[in-house]
């Protein structure tokens, strides 16, 4: 523009203002809250494949998680999973530490200088979606304990490893630690969730021992409807899990979301086959832990592959998931609920996809072309090894706080407990009140059908003789 003095200036470029963007706000929050529903389906899941005598117990590993990790979630966890790098380890404690507030209308995720607005989301609802997924990595854990955990033991253990492996190992993979500087691709967990959460259960599953009794007695789930009903959950929750990881609603989420399904999909009908195959029938235990062996496989890779390739890994996974659940006998590694079955070699197949199938033509975050697309075993190479990174850290870190807690407060529930029941043990109720409904001695459903205990009633054609009163 012209100045007073004749000459030419240039016009001031004017900073624009921060804004919250509220259809991506409100994509978050939605995708928050069907996440943090993924927790109670779990719940659900796990508790139906468990034995009645401990599925409240079961139940409340997953609920306690929902408590515990919360809290340490908002006054250290996110800070340390997305605070700025120190050392490409860990995030500065100090950044986002639960005393300070964050409620300025800067205060956006991913603001800059050069973009005040960021992804046009407040802090607080990046901070809740990770929030549910600290919860969730949790709680998987615990599938691979049922029965003989003591409640106190897995508290203090779910709450050290979230704090010394969950939240660096969220940094290392998402927040610019060193897996995220070796060009890893985690889209939404492959390796910071479920081969984390894997790995420790494995771990667990080992300084605990065996169920009194297994393999020698069969555990079979005691409430099938129960394991439909939380697959079904978790099925529903996934697609906040991993379209909601894009954060924003755009062509990379309606790719995520898509690429969920047919996985999962594809991923029930491959379980199917090796049980028909196999056993002979396909069950619907079969169906919901086919679907969940599909969910984790797609987690990583579903914005980096095309949907044909998704089909494809939800079959694989299906396959070799339903074959992998049977090393534990070979191995003698009582992994009661297949954690390791499903998740740890779920995470694993879907991590090294990436490096097979992932594609420039889907997604520009994949610099490495996968193996199939021409790109040779450069991305293959850095997936694995960050998938191994995680596994030997996990496992490490899960087996010394088990040890050591099982050593001193105590792990590992008594045999005698174990045996009458770890929710009357550790917990004082049971899922199932079958006393008698009218008090002792009433006879209870015998008495509520109108038969007396020890009595024979009389077949249904007998001729009934009517009491004549007087």
């Amino acid at each position: 523009m012209l100045s007073r003095e004749g000459g030419f200036r240039l016009k001031e470029a004017s900073v624009p203002e921060p804004t919250i963007d509220t259809g991506n706000t409100a994509w978050l929050l939605i995708s928050s809250a069907i996440v943090l529903l993924m927790t109670p389906g779990l719940a659900l899941f796990y508790g139906g494949l468990n034995r009645s005598k401990g599925v409240l117990n079961m139940i409340m590993m997953s609920f306690s998680a929902m408590g515990l990790i919360s809290v340490l979630w908002f006054f250290y966890g996110f800070s340390l999973a997305f605070g700025s790098d120190v050392g490409h380890v860990i995030g500065n404690i100090g950044d986002y530490l639960g005393t300070k507030t964050f409620l300025g209308a800067g205060d956006l995720w991913g603001a800059s200088d050069e973009n005040p607005s960021g992804t046009g989301i407040p802090l607080y609802v990046f901070m809740a979606f990770q929030m549910m997924f600290a919860i969730i990595t949790v709680a998987l854990i615990s599938g691979a304990i049922s029965d003989r955990a003591k409640f106190g033991g897995w508290l203090v253990f779910a709450g050290a490893w979230a704090t010394l492996v969950y939240f660096p190992v969220a940094h290392w993979v998402w927040g610019g630690g060193f897996i995220f500087d070796l060009g890893a691709l985690d889209f939404a967990g492959g390796t910071a969730v479920h081969i984390n959460a894997g790995a420790a259960a494995l771990a667990l599953a080992i300084v605990l021992g065996k169920r009194a009794g297994w393999p020698r007695e069969a555990m079979k789930p005691h409430n099938v409807p129960f394991v439909a009903l939380g697959a079904g959950l978790l099925w529903f929750g996934w697609f906040g899990f991993n379209a909601g990881s894009e954060l924003t609603a755009d062509a990379v989420t309606g790719l995520a979301f898509i690429n969920t399904q047919l996985a999962t999909a594809a991923a029930v009908l491959g379980w199917l086959i090796v049980e028909k195959i196999r056993d002979g029938k396909p069950t619907l235990v079969g169906a919901s832990s086919g679907a969940i062996a599909g969910l984790v496989a797609i987690t990583p890779a579903c914005a980096f592959v095309a949907p044909w390739a998704a089909t494809l890994l939800g079959l694989v996974a299906g396959l070799v998931c339903a074959l992998a659940i049977s090393l534990k006998y070979k191995l003698g590694i009582d992994d009661s609920l297949d954690v390791v079955g499903v998740h740890f070699v779920g995470g694993w197949i879907g991590c090294l996809w990436i490096g097979l199938f992932g594609t420039s033509d889907v997604n520009a975050l994949v610099s490495n072309e996968g193996l199939f697309y021409g790109g040779g075993v450069t991305q293959l190479g850095i997936q694995a090894l960050s998938a191994l990174i995680v596994t030997v850290y996990s496992f490490v870190v899960a087996f010394i706080l088990g040890f050591v807690i099982n050593k001193t407060i105590g792990f590992r529930l008594s045999k005698e407990e174990e045996v009458d029941g770890i929710d009357l043990a550790e917990h004082a109720e049971s899922a199932y009140d079958l006393s008698p409904s009218g008090g002792s001695g009433s006879g209870g459903a015998f008495a509520m059908a109108g038969i007396k205990p020890g009595v024979t009633p009389p077949a249904e054609d007998a001729p009934v003789t009517e009491k004549v009163s007087g």
